[in-house]
Protein backbone atom coordinates (compact mmCIF):
# COMPACT_ATOMS: atom_id res chain seq x y z
CA UNK A 1 0.00 0.00 0.00
CA UNK A 2 0.90 3.54 -0.89
CA UNK A 3 -0.13 6.39 1.84
CA UNK A 4 -0.48 9.58 -0.03
CA UNK A 5 -0.80 12.69 1.78
CA UNK A 6 -1.00 16.59 0.33
CA UNK A 7 -0.48 19.39 3.13
CA UNK A 8 -1.87 22.40 2.08
CA UNK A 9 -1.34 25.56 4.20
CA UNK A 10 -4.72 24.92 6.27
CA UNK A 11 -5.77 21.54 5.03
CA UNK A 12 -4.68 18.06 4.56
CA UNK A 13 -5.85 15.34 2.45
CA UNK A 14 -4.98 11.76 2.47
CA UNK A 15 -5.17 8.75 0.99
CA UNK A 16 -4.26 4.75 1.49
CA UNK A 17 -4.24 2.91 -2.06
CA UNK A 18 -2.84 0.16 -3.99
CA UNK A 19 -1.63 1.76 -6.78
CA UNK A 20 -2.01 -1.62 -9.26
CA UNK A 21 -5.35 -2.37 -8.16
CA UNK A 22 -6.70 1.02 -7.80
CA UNK A 23 -8.39 0.12 -4.50
CA UNK A 24 -8.67 3.09 -1.75
CA UNK A 25 -8.25 1.43 1.88
CA UNK A 26 -8.24 5.25 3.35
CA UNK A 27 -9.51 8.54 2.63
CA UNK A 28 -10.19 11.75 4.37
CA UNK A 29 -9.35 15.55 4.77
CA UNK A 30 -8.55 17.57 7.77
CA UNK A 31 -9.48 21.31 7.28
CA UNK A 32 -9.64 24.76 8.98
CA UNK A 33 -6.51 23.60 10.89
CA UNK A 34 -5.35 25.96 13.82
CA UNK A 35 -8.91 27.33 13.67
CA UNK A 36 -12.22 26.95 16.62
CA UNK A 37 -13.60 25.02 13.37
CA UNK A 38 -10.64 22.34 13.03
CA UNK A 39 -11.84 18.69 11.76
CA UNK A 40 -11.02 15.48 10.92
CA UNK A 41 -13.05 13.79 8.08
CA UNK A 42 -12.50 9.89 7.61
CA UNK A 43 -14.72 7.01 6.43
CA UNK A 44 -17.61 9.10 6.59
CA UNK A 45 -16.60 10.25 10.44
CA UNK A 46 -15.78 13.44 11.50
CA UNK A 47 -14.00 14.06 14.26
CA UNK A 48 -13.84 17.85 15.79
CA UNK A 49 -10.35 19.15 17.17
CA UNK A 50 -10.64 23.00 17.60
CA UNK A 51 -7.95 24.73 17.77
CA UNK A 52 -5.23 21.38 17.44
CA UNK A 53 -2.03 22.82 15.44
CA UNK A 54 -0.93 21.51 12.15
CA UNK A 55 1.51 19.26 14.27
CA UNK A 56 -0.87 17.32 16.43
CA UNK A 57 -3.54 17.04 13.23
CA UNK A 58 -0.09 15.09 11.10
CA UNK A 59 0.38 12.87 14.10
CA UNK A 60 -3.48 11.77 14.97
CA UNK A 61 -3.77 11.43 10.48
CA UNK A 62 -0.40 9.47 10.63
CA UNK A 63 -2.24 7.26 14.20
CA UNK A 64 -5.43 6.20 11.37
CA UNK A 65 -2.32 4.06 9.67
CA UNK A 66 -1.71 1.88 12.27
CA UNK A 67 -3.92 -0.89 11.44
CA UNK A 68 -2.46 -0.94 8.16
CA UNK A 69 1.35 -0.72 9.09
CA UNK A 70 2.61 -4.33 8.08
CA UNK A 71 1.31 -3.34 4.49
CA UNK A 72 2.54 -0.09 4.02
CA UNK A 73 5.59 0.08 1.54
CA UNK A 74 6.21 4.31 1.18
CA UNK A 75 4.43 7.44 1.64
CA UNK A 76 4.33 9.96 -1.30
CA UNK A 77 3.38 13.71 -0.94
CA UNK A 78 2.11 16.52 -2.94
CA UNK A 79 5.09 18.93 -3.02
CA UNK A 80 3.80 22.35 -4.65
CA UNK A 81 6.70 24.35 -5.69
CA UNK A 82 10.23 22.54 -6.77
CA UNK A 83 11.81 25.47 -8.55
CA UNK A 84 14.14 24.58 -11.13
CA UNK A 85 16.08 21.60 -9.19
CA UNK A 86 13.32 18.99 -10.11
CA UNK A 87 11.98 18.06 -13.60
CA UNK A 88 10.41 14.57 -11.83
CA UNK A 89 9.19 13.58 -9.06
CA UNK A 90 11.95 12.55 -6.37
CA UNK A 91 12.85 9.76 -3.68
CA UNK A 92 13.73 12.28 -0.67
CA UNK A 93 16.94 12.63 0.44
CA UNK A 94 18.07 15.43 3.47
CA UNK A 95 19.53 17.35 -0.19
CA UNK A 96 15.75 16.86 -1.60
CA UNK A 97 14.64 18.11 1.56
CA UNK A 98 17.19 21.17 1.70
CA UNK A 99 15.54 21.96 -1.75
CA UNK A 100 12.28 21.89 -0.96
CA UNK A 101 12.93 24.09 2.04
CA UNK A 102 14.54 27.09 -0.45
CA UNK A 103 11.32 27.09 -2.29
CA UNK A 104 9.31 28.18 0.57
CA UNK A 105 9.94 31.75 -0.83
CA UNK A 106 8.58 30.97 -3.64
CA UNK A 107 5.58 29.34 -2.38
CA UNK A 108 5.65 30.17 1.59
CA UNK A 109 2.52 28.86 2.79
CA UNK A 110 2.44 25.36 0.59
CA UNK A 111 5.60 24.52 1.10
CA UNK A 112 6.72 25.05 4.25
CA UNK A 113 3.09 22.45 5.05
CA UNK A 114 4.89 20.21 2.60
CA UNK A 115 8.06 19.91 4.31
CA UNK A 116 6.48 19.43 7.64
CA UNK A 117 4.69 17.12 6.39
CA UNK A 118 7.57 15.21 4.60
CA UNK A 119 9.59 15.56 8.46
CA UNK A 120 6.78 14.50 10.19
CA UNK A 121 6.50 10.96 8.57
CA UNK A 122 10.42 10.53 8.32
CA UNK A 123 9.76 10.65 11.85
CA UNK A 124 6.89 8.36 12.58
CA UNK A 125 7.83 5.64 9.86
CA UNK A 126 11.46 6.12 9.80
CA UNK A 127 12.06 2.92 7.24
CA UNK A 128 9.59 3.83 5.36
CA UNK A 129 10.95 5.66 1.91
CA UNK A 130 9.36 8.93 1.22
CA UNK A 131 8.60 10.23 -2.40
CA UNK A 132 8.21 14.01 -3.63
CA UNK A 133 6.19 14.70 -6.75
CA UNK A 134 6.31 18.48 -7.56
CA UNK A 135 2.98 20.56 -8.75
CA UNK A 136 5.92 22.45 -10.81
CA UNK A 137 8.02 19.34 -12.47
CA UNK A 138 5.84 18.63 -14.89
CA UNK A 139 5.93 22.37 -16.53
CA UNK A 140 10.18 21.83 -16.25
CA UNK A 141 9.93 21.48 -19.98
CA UNK A 142 8.59 24.92 -20.90
CA UNK A 143 11.07 26.15 -23.44
CA UNK A 144 12.41 30.03 -22.04
CA UNK A 145 11.03 32.13 -24.37
CA UNK A 146 7.63 31.04 -22.81
CA UNK A 147 8.92 31.03 -18.78
CA UNK A 148 10.24 34.05 -18.85
CA UNK A 149 9.08 37.53 -18.31
CA UNK A 150 9.77 40.73 -19.82
CA UNK A 151 12.28 42.66 -16.98
CA UNK A 152 15.42 43.18 -16.20
CA UNK A 153 16.74 39.32 -16.75
CA UNK A 154 19.47 40.21 -13.64
CA UNK A 155 16.12 39.21 -11.67
CA UNK A 156 15.98 35.86 -13.10
CA UNK A 157 19.53 35.30 -12.42
CA UNK A 158 19.23 36.64 -9.26
CA UNK A 159 15.80 35.98 -7.56
CA UNK A 160 14.76 32.74 -10.16
CA UNK A 161 11.46 35.38 -10.93
CA UNK A 162 9.87 33.49 -14.08
CA UNK A 163 7.06 31.33 -14.86
CA UNK A 164 6.92 28.14 -13.19
CA UNK A 165 2.78 26.67 -13.91
CA UNK A 166 1.33 24.69 -11.26
CA UNK A 167 -1.49 21.77 -11.60
CA UNK A 168 1.26 19.72 -13.05
CA UNK A 169 0.76 16.80 -11.36
CA UNK A 170 -3.40 16.70 -12.71
CA UNK A 171 -2.09 17.49 -16.74
CA UNK A 172 0.44 14.85 -16.33
CA UNK A 173 -2.32 12.32 -15.79
CA UNK A 174 -5.05 13.60 -17.66
CA UNK A 175 -2.04 13.69 -20.62
CA UNK A 176 -1.69 10.27 -19.82
CA UNK A 177 -5.00 9.35 -19.88
CA UNK A 178 -5.91 10.78 -23.05
CA UNK A 179 -3.93 7.67 -24.96
CA UNK A 180 -5.77 5.48 -23.97
CA UNK A 181 -9.46 7.87 -24.79
CA UNK A 182 -8.27 9.87 -28.67
CA UNK A 183 -6.71 8.42 -31.38
CA UNK A 184 -4.78 11.48 -31.99
CA UNK A 185 -2.95 12.69 -28.67
CA UNK A 186 -0.03 14.77 -29.71
CA UNK A 187 -1.33 18.38 -29.11
CA UNK A 188 -4.05 18.65 -26.35
CA UNK A 189 -5.02 21.71 -24.75
CA UNK A 190 -6.26 20.69 -20.90
CA UNK A 191 -8.66 22.68 -18.82
CA UNK A 192 -8.17 22.02 -15.00
CA UNK A 193 -10.90 23.91 -13.57
CA UNK A 194 -11.84 24.15 -10.33
CA UNK A 195 -11.88 26.67 -7.55
CA UNK A 196 -8.08 27.32 -8.85
CA UNK A 197 -7.68 26.82 -12.28
CA UNK A 198 -5.25 26.41 -15.37
CA UNK A 199 -4.73 25.33 -19.03
CA UNK A 200 -1.74 24.04 -20.17
CA UNK A 201 -0.31 23.12 -23.72
CA UNK A 202 1.09 19.63 -23.90
CA UNK A 203 2.83 18.50 -26.66
CA UNK A 204 4.22 15.11 -27.54
CA UNK A 205 3.79 14.77 -24.11
CA UNK A 206 5.82 17.40 -22.97
CA UNK A 207 4.06 21.01 -21.20
CA UNK A 208 5.21 23.66 -23.53
CA UNK A 209 3.19 26.10 -22.06
CA UNK A 210 0.57 26.88 -19.00
CA UNK A 211 -1.27 30.10 -17.85
CA UNK A 212 -0.40 30.06 -13.70
CA UNK A 213 3.31 31.38 -13.58
CA UNK A 214 5.74 32.22 -10.87
CA UNK A 215 2.57 31.91 -8.49
CA UNK A 216 -0.71 30.61 -9.06
CA UNK A 217 -2.40 34.06 -9.56
CA UNK A 218 -1.70 34.62 -12.99
CA UNK A 219 -3.62 33.10 -15.93
CA UNK A 220 -7.37 32.14 -15.89
CA UNK A 221 -10.10 33.93 -13.61
CA UNK A 222 -10.86 31.44 -10.30
CA UNK A 223 -12.60 31.13 -7.66
CA UNK A 224 -11.08 34.15 -5.29
CA UNK A 225 -7.98 34.28 -7.32
CA UNK A 226 -8.02 37.74 -10.12
CA UNK A 227 -5.92 36.10 -12.66
CA UNK A 228 -4.29 38.06 -15.26
CA UNK A 229 -4.46 42.03 -14.16
CA UNK A 230 -2.67 45.15 -15.07
CA UNK A 231 -0.18 45.49 -12.54
CA UNK A 232 -0.40 48.97 -12.10
CA UNK A 233 -3.81 48.93 -10.62
CA UNK A 234 -2.07 47.67 -7.07
CA UNK A 235 0.01 51.66 -6.47
CA UNK A 236 -3.23 53.18 -7.77
CA UNK A 237 -5.66 51.12 -5.50
CA UNK A 238 -3.03 51.27 -2.70
CA UNK A 239 -2.77 55.31 -3.10
CA UNK A 240 -7.05 55.68 -3.49
CA UNK A 241 -7.20 52.79 -0.61
CA UNK A 242 -4.48 53.08 1.70
CA UNK A 243 -4.34 49.84 1.85
CA UNK A 244 -0.63 48.18 2.04
CA UNK A 245 1.09 45.71 -0.98
CA UNK A 246 0.29 42.93 1.21
CA UNK A 247 -3.11 43.72 1.47
CA UNK A 248 -3.93 44.16 -1.51
CA UNK A 249 -2.36 40.92 -2.85
CA UNK A 250 -4.00 39.18 -0.26
CA UNK A 251 -7.20 40.64 -2.20
CA UNK A 252 -6.55 39.21 -5.30
CA UNK A 253 -5.51 35.68 -4.10
CA UNK A 254 -8.84 35.84 -1.46
CA UNK A 255 -11.28 38.42 -2.47
CA UNK A 256 -11.18 38.50 -6.21
CA UNK A 257 -11.94 35.95 -9.15
CA UNK A 258 -15.52 34.80 -9.21
CA UNK A 259 -16.12 36.06 -5.81
CA UNK A 260 -15.41 39.29 -6.34
CA UNK A 261 -17.56 39.82 -9.56
CA UNK A 262 -20.26 38.26 -8.38
CA UNK A 263 -20.34 39.34 -4.69
CA UNK A 264 -22.01 36.40 -3.99
CA UNK A 265 -19.56 33.30 -3.63
CA UNK A 266 -16.43 31.69 -5.65
CA UNK A 267 -18.84 28.29 -5.95
CA UNK A 268 -19.49 27.99 -9.67
CA UNK A 269 -22.48 25.75 -8.74
CA UNK A 270 -24.15 28.50 -6.44
CA UNK A 271 -23.24 30.72 -9.40
CA UNK A 272 -25.08 28.81 -12.18
CA UNK A 273 -27.86 28.37 -9.81
CA UNK A 274 -28.15 32.30 -8.89
CA UNK A 275 -27.61 32.85 -12.55
CA UNK A 276 -30.86 30.79 -13.84
CA UNK A 277 -32.94 33.17 -11.14
CA UNK A 278 -32.04 36.19 -12.86
CA UNK A 279 -28.93 37.70 -10.98
CA UNK A 280 -26.97 39.88 -13.15
CA UNK A 281 -23.91 39.79 -11.66
CA UNK A 282 -23.33 35.92 -11.77
CA UNK A 283 -23.78 35.65 -14.93
CA UNK A 284 -21.36 38.60 -15.56
CA UNK A 285 -18.65 36.16 -13.56
CA UNK A 286 -19.56 33.17 -15.96
CA UNK A 287 -19.30 35.06 -18.44
CA UNK A 288 -15.85 36.17 -17.80
CA UNK A 289 -14.60 33.27 -16.18
CA UNK A 290 -15.62 31.40 -19.96
CA UNK A 291 -14.23 34.04 -21.73
CA UNK A 292 -10.62 34.30 -20.77
CA UNK A 293 -10.38 30.64 -20.77
CA UNK A 294 -11.96 30.84 -24.34
CA UNK A 295 -8.99 32.93 -24.80
CA UNK A 296 -6.14 31.07 -23.49
CA UNK A 297 -6.71 27.50 -25.28
CA UNK A 298 -7.34 29.84 -28.98
CA UNK A 299 -3.91 31.33 -28.04
CA UNK A 300 -2.47 27.66 -27.30
CA UNK A 301 -2.80 26.44 -30.56
CA UNK A 302 0.43 28.31 -31.32
CA UNK A 303 2.70 26.86 -29.19
CA UNK A 304 1.53 23.43 -30.41
CA UNK A 305 1.04 24.23 -34.04
CA UNK A 306 -2.51 23.32 -34.32
CA UNK A 307 -4.41 21.22 -31.69
CA UNK A 308 -5.55 17.56 -31.48
CA UNK A 309 -7.91 17.80 -28.75
CA UNK A 310 -9.18 20.21 -26.15
CA UNK A 311 -9.88 18.32 -22.52
CA UNK A 312 -11.99 19.44 -19.58
CA UNK A 313 -11.14 18.21 -16.15
CA UNK A 314 -10.74 19.41 -12.55
CA UNK A 315 -14.43 20.01 -10.32
CA UNK A 316 -16.16 22.43 -12.95
CA UNK A 317 -14.70 20.92 -16.25
CA UNK A 318 -15.67 17.75 -15.02
CA UNK A 319 -19.18 18.70 -13.84
CA UNK A 320 -20.48 21.92 -15.88
CA UNK A 321 -21.84 21.00 -19.00
CA UNK A 322 -23.37 24.58 -19.26
CA UNK A 323 -19.33 25.82 -18.55
CA UNK A 324 -18.32 23.53 -21.11
CA UNK A 325 -20.77 24.53 -23.89
CA UNK A 326 -20.03 28.56 -22.99
CA UNK A 327 -16.61 28.03 -23.41
CA UNK A 328 -16.90 26.40 -26.55
CA UNK A 329 -18.87 28.50 -27.94
CA UNK A 330 -16.54 31.31 -28.08
CA UNK A 331 -13.98 29.15 -30.09
CA UNK A 332 -13.87 28.93 -34.08
CA UNK A 333 -13.66 24.85 -35.49
CA UNK A 334 -14.68 23.45 -32.28
CA UNK A 335 -18.02 21.71 -31.93
CA UNK A 336 -19.57 19.75 -29.04
CA UNK A 337 -22.04 17.22 -30.14
CA UNK A 338 -24.97 18.19 -28.07
CA UNK A 339 -26.98 15.20 -27.95
CA UNK A 340 -23.73 12.81 -27.07
CA UNK A 341 -22.98 15.65 -24.00
CA UNK A 342 -26.26 15.55 -23.16
CA UNK A 343 -25.95 12.06 -21.76
CA UNK A 344 -22.43 12.49 -20.51
CA UNK A 345 -22.94 11.59 -17.08
CA UNK A 346 -21.13 14.24 -13.84
CA UNK A 347 -17.88 13.56 -13.27
CA UNK A 348 -17.61 10.67 -16.27
CA UNK A 349 -15.31 10.99 -19.07
CA UNK A 350 -16.31 10.81 -22.35
CA UNK A 351 -15.49 12.14 -26.02
CA UNK A 352 -18.00 14.87 -26.70
CA UNK A 353 -17.10 16.75 -29.93
CA UNK A 354 -19.05 16.38 -33.22
CA UNK A 355 -17.82 14.66 -36.19
CA UNK A 356 -16.49 18.17 -37.90
CA UNK A 357 -14.46 19.21 -34.48
CA UNK A 358 -11.22 18.40 -33.38
CA UNK A 359 -11.53 16.07 -30.37
CA UNK A 360 -13.33 17.59 -27.33
CA UNK A 361 -13.10 15.27 -24.23
CA UNK A 362 -13.95 15.31 -20.31
CA UNK A 363 -11.46 13.15 -18.35
CA UNK A 364 -11.76 13.39 -14.74
CA UNK A 365 -8.29 13.60 -12.92
CA UNK A 366 -6.75 11.84 -10.03
CA UNK A 367 -4.06 13.07 -8.70
CA UNK A 368 -3.62 11.09 -5.59
CA UNK A 369 -3.30 7.97 -7.64
CA UNK A 370 -0.67 9.45 -10.14
CA UNK A 371 1.38 10.44 -7.04
CA UNK A 372 1.07 6.79 -5.85
CA UNK A 373 2.26 5.50 -8.97
CA UNK A 374 4.97 7.75 -9.45
CA UNK A 375 6.38 6.51 -5.36
CA UNK A 376 5.52 2.76 -6.12
CA UNK A 377 7.21 3.28 -9.40
CA UNK A 378 10.49 4.90 -7.13
CA UNK A 379 10.33 2.55 -4.44
CA UNK A 380 10.42 -0.42 -6.47
CA UNK A 381 13.45 0.95 -8.24
CA UNK A 382 15.48 1.40 -4.59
Amino acid sequence: MIFVINCGSSSIKFQLMDPSSEKVYLKGLAENIGSNRSLIQYEGKQELVPDMDYQGILSKILALLSPFHKDLTAIGHRVVHGGEYFSESALVTQDVLDKIKSCIPLAPLHNSANALGIETCIKTFPKLPNIAVFDTAFHASLPKHAYLYAIPYQYYTKYHIRRYGFHGTSHRFVADAAKDLLTMHSKLIIAHLGNGASVCAVKDGKSVDTSMGFTPLEGLIMGTRSGDIDTAVLPMLAKKTGKSLDQLLEMLNKQSGLEGISEISGDMRLLEEKAEQGDHQASLAIEMFCYRLAKYIASYQVPLGGCDALLFTGGIGENSSTIREKVVGYLPHFTIDTSIHAKLKRGASGIISAKDSPFIAVIPTNEELLIAKDTDRIQKSL
